[in-house]
């Protein structure tokens, strides 16, 4: 197989960014934990099944990028809570799209977790053109060519 040149580089790219904090398992397990009201250290644990090591590292780095925010809730012993900053909150649309791509794709039957919107019916994430309002569909999308 051929191997790039050494001169070339990857893409530059908002999407690579963002895996460098949130892009593992156990990192978007922990903000749907928060996401689902889950802040004790515990509750987490419990139900991303993450190893407590691991756990720890990423609930670490979480706070250092401002996603997360720790708050001592106990002196004796030291007990911390975690709750989503506004950095966090914003990625529900992510889980909810990506909720709704293991539903459809992965897991296709049951949706163990569903949500009812305000208005009182199901809520199903979909994507939007904010300009239009249009519903994403298959092929919609170009790239811009002056990249």
């Amino acid at each position: 197989m051929p191997t790039a040149p050494a001169e070339e580089t990857p893409r530059d790219c908002t999407i690579a960014d963002a895996l460098e904090v949130v892009g593992d398992r156990w990192s978007l397990l922990v903000v749907r934990e928060l996401f689902y009201a889950q802040r004790r250290f515990t509750e987490i644990a419990r139900n991303t099944g993450a190893p407590r090591d691991i756990l720890t590292t990423r609930l670490k780095k979480l706070v250092e990028h401002g996603v997360l925010a720790r708050e001592q809730y106990s002196e004796r012993p030291v007990r911390y809570e975690y709750r989503l900053t506004d950095k966090g909150r914003a990625l529900s649309p992510v889980l909810l799209t990506l909720k709704r791509w293991g539903h459809e794709h992965v897991r296709q039957e049951e949706d163990p977790v569903r949500f009812e919107h305000t208005c009182g019916h199901e809520f199903v994430a979909e994507v939007h053109c904010t300009a239009c309002g249009d519903a994403l569909g298959h092929g919609e999308l170009t790239l811009d060519p002056k990249q």
